[in-house]
């Protein structure tokens, strides 16, 4: 059994910062690579920023430069430092592996957390 519990969301002005935290159960999640997902309202569900088992980060083009993944194993937790936030980073946030299905051949996510910039 899976579960993924994210957190941290919450509204903030354009150019403030806000940190995302996602809480894995088990240890299966230690050999994928993890990824923070975004869904802006109307948009499909878009992948930002991924971290590979080993710590390294890539991001999308959107984010680059303000966004900063990070992963604690020992832990089981995923972590997203947003800082320069824009309007367009409006969203819900999801933690999830890259690769889809996740463990176990599952399409399980969790319920996300909302983050809102505006002024």
């Amino acid at each position: 059994q899976v579960q993924i519990v994210e957190s941290g969301g919450g509204w903030v002005q354009p150019g403030g910062s806000l940190r995302l935290s996602c809480e894995l159960s088990g240890s299966v999640f230690k050999v994928y690579a993890m990824g923070w997902y975004r869904q802006a309202p109307g948009k499909q569900r878009e992948l930002v920023a991924a971290i590979t088992s080993g710590g390294t980060a890539n991001y999308a083009d959107s984010v680059e430069g303000r966004f900063t993944v990070s992963r604690d194993n020992a832990k089981n937790t995923v972590g997203l430092q947003m800082n320069s936030l824009k309007p367009e980073d409006t969203g819900v946030y999801y933690c999830n592996t890259v690769q889809r299905p996740g463990p176990y051949g599952l399409d399980y996510w969790g319920k996300g957390t909302l983050v809102t910039v505006s002024s």
